[in-house]
């Protein structure tokens, strides 16, 4: 058997499933493919971006050799295994200072999708992971393309654990679809609701302008394991900042209530603090 179809727990995706049901009229998605390998699916859409792809093209790898994440840590799965793929937007009518909201709204999208079809109660902590209990499922990180005279790209990256064993997961604080039991493993069904979250909440965000409204502020809020949480944030080298995470603001930075009063962070690497007991 070929060893592309050995693993038939790990099935291929088809570009033209996933076509047919997102590339509607009115859908902020205009293509989709399905590449077999990548080094890096956020990388390679880029390069798309900078030879004047079109916003809405959505590129999904069956294996990322080379993923990156915050901080250039790594982001490696098997073949088939997880759901790596970056989706193309240009917001040409969003001031940048709002384009902190992308990677949250992503995080959001995968969430939610990942409650309604896999059961699972997964949250969103702050700035670009999504959670099970305390393991990370999925993780999200947005690029900022800009190329002579077009309008600049955000190229949203997102990559979810669906089918991995225990043995094949990167760290003992990362999970995974399968290892939580979760409703289901199909990845072009997670793919579809992932995308239409996504689709749904961008849209929303572009014609407040890039600003959240009250309706998409409280959503984040309250799918945020972060919010009300003791945190201990590294920003740069130095002292982290602890305190305690009371909210995010408009801007999408979070709010951190310390001894010398409050902060807000618009970028930073957070460790939820348990509590000692």
């Amino acid at each position: 058997m070929s060893s592309m179809y050995a693993d038939l727990g790990r099935p291929p995706l088809s570009a033209e499933t996933l076509r047919r049901a997102l590339v509607t009229p009115g859908s902020l998605w205009t293509d989709v493919e399905v590449v077999a390998e990548a080094e890096s699916t956020n990388a390679l859409l880029a390069q798309r971006a900078v030879s004047g792809a079109g916003s809405g093209l959505v590129l999904i790898a069956e294996h990322q050799t080379a993923g990156r994440g915050r901080l250039d840590r790594t982001w490696t799965a098997p073949p088939r295994s997880g759901l790596t793929m970056s989706a193309l937007v240009r917001p040409h009518d969003v001031e940048v200072t709002q384009w902190p909201w992308l990677p949250l709204l992503a995080g959001l999208a995968v969430a939610a999708a990942v409650r309604r079809e896999a059961r699972l109660p997964a949250k969103v902590k702050w700035p670009n992971d999504v959670l099970v209990g305390d393991r990370k499922l999925a993780g999200v990180l947005v690029g900022r393309v800009e190329a002579g005279d077009l309008p600049p790209a955000a190229v949203i990256g997102m990559g979810l654990n669906v089918s991995q064993r225990e043995s094949e997961l990167p760290a003992p604080s990362a999970t995974s679809l399968l290892v939580e039991d979760a409703a289901t493993g199909d990845r072009s069904l997670l793919a579809r609701a992932i995308l239409r979250a996504l689709q749904g909440l961008v849209t929303t965000w572009q014609l407040h302008g890039g600003g959240t409204g009250s309706e998409l502020h409280a959503a984040y809020v309250d799918a945020c394991a972060t919010v009300g949480q003791r945190v201990s944030v590294q920003v740069c080298a130095g002292e982290p900042i602890r305190g305690t995470a009371v909210g995010v603001d408009g801007g999408g930075r979070l709010l951190v209530q310390t001894h010398d009063g409050q902060v807000a962070l618009a970028a930073g690497d957070v460790m939820h603090v348990r509590p000692q007991t």
